[in-house]
């Protein structure tokens, strides 16, 4: 048994031929630094950002905000609400059907709030919100 571990250590620690012709042990173990493992600065962190709806162009900030994943959008929709409604709801149904495809959530707050979260973040609702929810 002792003869099998020699052998395999043996066998990593051969001799390389370099490049210039020079030999030199192999090298048994590889150290990586933090450089190596490339985290972009200021994605490791998740944001809370508060956005205000005043048109429904305005949603899409908070579609690209959302898709890069690492944003809980804090929506306010009074001044839209106050506008048009109509454009209130395609601003809704847009917000809902990319939350959908990213697997995020949307839930609104109050009367004038929606809040917007990517994969990673539910929205809390207990069975009071939702027995109000299901009998409007």
């Amino acid at each position: 048994m002792k003869d099998i571990f020699l052998r395999i250590k043996e066998r990593f620690s051969e001799k390389v031929k370099g490049e210039e012709g020079e030999e030199k042990e192999a090298e048994e173990y590889v150290e990586l630094g933090p450089e190596a493992a490339e985290v972009e600065e200021g994605k490791t962190k998740i944001s809370v950002r508060p956005f205000v709806v005043e048109d429904f162009d305005d949603i899409k900030e908070i579609l690209d905000v959302l898709r890069e994943g690492y944003t809980i959008a804090l929506i306010n929709i009074k001044p839209l609400k106050d506008k048009d409604l109509i454009e209130l709801k395609r601003a809704i149904n847009k917000l809902k059907k990319t939350a959908d495809a990213i697997d995020g959530d949307v839930a609104g707050f109050g009367e004038d709030y929606v809040v917007a979260t990517p994969s990673f973040a539910s929205v809390y609702r207990s069975k009071q919100t939702e027995e109000v929810s299901e009998t409007e």
